[in-house]
This record gives structure tokens, sequence and C-alpha cells, in this order.
């Protein structure tokens, strides 16, 4: 994967995680309810932000690499989104994302995972996304039943945080149903100078 793909939606710019971004990172994983089914503990040093932020970046260039997008509203970082662990020969990956609580219940999230998923399908030609959410996270499991995903079944004690194993659901997402759906928010994607408009 070469120059970072930048998108745009009616409200947010989805763009790279830089250095500068820890601490506000930081202000959201160190948050105990955000993380609260987020699959890892809250965060207790900046340090960690920084680590994250790389790692991000470094999932760019493993074999089956992953894009991790901050969402920035008016000027201010709210969260960050991704799509990660990418097989190119099933053309799958999974998603995962997280928003500040002060941004919960406008719609943001939604506007971004559909901008992100987008890209994924027609730029990654992905034919399947997954998404690993905590039974109790009914939020979650809302969100991506309005984006079409399907669930398909639990992952017992697949993750461990605050102290236990927990059980997953697996949720799903194929190309042709999402383009069944139907969803169209005419996110542009930059890349350096060049700009598309889908």
């Amino acid at each position: 994967m070469n120059t970072f793909p930048i998108l745009h939606t009616e409200r947010l710019h989805l763009r790279e995680l830089v250095a500068d971004d820890a601490p506000v990172l930081f202000e959201i994983y160190r948050n105990a309810e955000a993380m609260r089914w987020f699959g890892i503990d809250p965060m207790t040093e900046l340090a960690q932000a920084h680590a994250l932020i790389a790692t991000f970046s470094h999932w760019r260039t493993q074999p089956n690499p992953g894009t991790r997008w901050g969402l920035e509203h008016d000027g201010r970082l709210l969260g960050s989104c991704g799509l990660f662990k990418w097989n190119r020969s099933w053309n799958s990956c999974s998603l995962a994302c997280e928003l500040a609580p002060s941004a919960w219940g406008n719609g943001l999230m939604s506007e971004a995972l559909h901008a992100m998923l987008e890209w994924g399908f027609a730029q990654m030609q992905l034919h399947r996304v997954e998404a690993l959410v905590h039974p109790r996270n009914s939020a979650c499991q809302a969100l991506l039943g309005r984006l079409g995903f399907t669930q398909e079944g639990m992952l017992r004690e697949a993750g461990f945080w605050g102290g236990r194993y927990q059980d997953l659901q697996i949720f799903s997402l194929l190309c042709h149903e999402y383009s069944v759906v139907g969803f169209g928010l005419k996110a542009r994607r930059t890349s350096g100078r060049h700009t598309e408009s889908r």
C-alpha cells in the first residue's frame, strides 16, 4: 500500500494518524466506558497511545496490510476506524473502530464506516469484511446492522480483557450485500495531488 488514502464525507475528514494525535487518542483509550467492550484494557500511559499509532502505521507495510483512519470533525480528532488483516487471496479483511463518548449518538461513525467500506470494496476489491463484537455491545450491533452486516455466530471466549475471557459475536458483510443495500456517500479519495469523486 503506497500513498495514504484520505477520505472525505459530508462531515468528516478521514486521514492518517500521526504522533501529534497521541494525547487525544490517549484520552479516548483511557476512558473505561469507551473501552468497555473494545477488547483491550484502558490505557494508563501516553506512551501507549504513541505505540498504538506506530502500530497502525506499521500495518501498511505488512504482508497482509491494513489501514487505520483518524476521524476528524471540525478540526478535532474524535476517534478512528480501520480495515486490517487483509487476506489478498481471499479478498477479505476485518473492521475495527472507536469513537470518543462525547461524539456518540450523532451518526458520525456510521458516516465514517460507509466511506471506509466503499473504499475497501472498490479499491481493495474486498469480497468480505468481518467484525467481532461483544454480545452486550448493543450500540455496535445496531451500527453494523444498519450497514448491512449479518451476525454469523458466537466465538466462545475468543477475547481476553478485564481479567476474564470474553465471548465475541462475529458479523460479516459481503460486497454484493453492500451494493444491494444501496449506500452512497460519494466519499472522495485524495492521494497526494490526485482526487477522485465517486
